[in-house]
């Protein structure tokens, strides 16, 4: 039981707290942490449905209705979240052949996503086809830094990056993708221009970091998570970067069990994640962002995509 002093004493500061009003509460919210969910995926090759039944080692997994189910129930569970995708949309089933993009356009932009980058294979159909799509369909950016476009049918249908407000954070995201040349033929790559990655990525990530003041900045790549031999890649990007914090990447349909983490030019962490191909994976990864620790990552999870996600 209170004595009598220790009574008065909380009663004082119980008075002061009502009297400061919402200036305590507008405090003890500043120094609370936000947490930002970032769901990914990347090479999903026109997989609108499961793989069939049929004994292969993906059988069930995948489908754009068990991934909207997984994205609708997190929605629901966090406040704030990002969708994002490192490109190859297109490619992969008859969908694509028959109906070159639309149907993946429209069920991104059903699902709510909020960017993604260029991947080598949304070149299939011609740039024309890719504009078009993305004019008629897409409530989305696609993001990409070092494509120069001018000249060709997709100047204007794209951004460099763009900086999205969840809560009192602001994240930046950026695009950049492979070398075309030998990998997608001339007559579809036209008059893109390819310009160095590593360059053009620390130049979009400094904007955003610098200038625009961004809590966090994302790469979304099409470069490859690794390779043998020198070739630009997620992990070369990230040991000579600056100012990124999160690359999601694509292309070498690697499966990363977990995020890997390593160090850029001033020591600060880069995070890469990579969550195969086909959609048979969505990649989550959670941060929270504080006035005292910064921003860390406390939770990641890649879930399984099949035709009972989401219950």
């Amino acid at each position: 039981m209170l004595n009598r002093k220790q009574f008065i004493r909380n009663a004082a500061l119980s008075a002061g707290a009502v009297l400061a009003g919402p200036s305590v509460m507008e405090a003890a919210e500043a120094l609370s942490p936000v947490r930002l969910t970032i769901l990914h995926t990347n090479d999903t090759h026109s997989r609108l449905e499961p793989f069939p039944m049929d004994g292969g080692r993906n059988q069930g997994l995948g489908g754009i209705a068990g991934r909207t189910s997984l994205i609708n129930q997190i929605r629901k569970e966090e406040q704030h979240v990002l969708l994002l995708d490192a490109g190859d949309i297109f490619q992969g089933t008859p969908y694509f052949n028959i109906y070159k993009g639309e149907p993946e356009i429209k069920a991104m932009t059903a699902m709510g996503y909020d960017a993604c980058t260029i991947g080598n294979h949304d070149f299939d159909a011609g740039m024309e086809n890719l504009a078009m799509q993305l004019t008629n369909h897409a409530s989305f950016p696609m993001l990409i830094c070092n494509y120069d476009f001018n000249g060709t049918p997709m100047e204007g249908k794209t951004e460099p990056y763009k900086i999205f407000k969840k809560g009192k954070l602001k994240i930046g995201v950026f695009g950049v993708s492979i070398e075309g040349r030998g990998l997608i033929p001339d007559n579809l790559f036209g008059a893109t221009k390819y310009l160095d990655p590593v360059q053009k990525a620390n130049e979009a990530a400094a904007l955003l970091k610098k200038e625009k003041k961004c809590d966090m900045v994302i790469c979304l790549s099409h470069l490859g998570y690794k390779y043998g031999d020198n070739k630009v890649s997620d992990e070369v990007l990230a040991k000579e970067s600056d100012n990124i914090d999160l690359i999601v990447g694509g292309h070498t349909h690697t499966f990363l069990d977990s995020p890997v983490i390593l160090k850029n030019k001033k020591g600060d962490d880069v995070v890469i994640n990579q969550v195969g191909f086909a959609g048979i994976i969505l990649g989550r990864l959670d941060f929270e962002f504080s006035k005292f620790s910064g921003k860390n990552l406390v939770k990641n999870h890649n879930i399984s995509v099949s035709q009972k996600s989401g219950g």
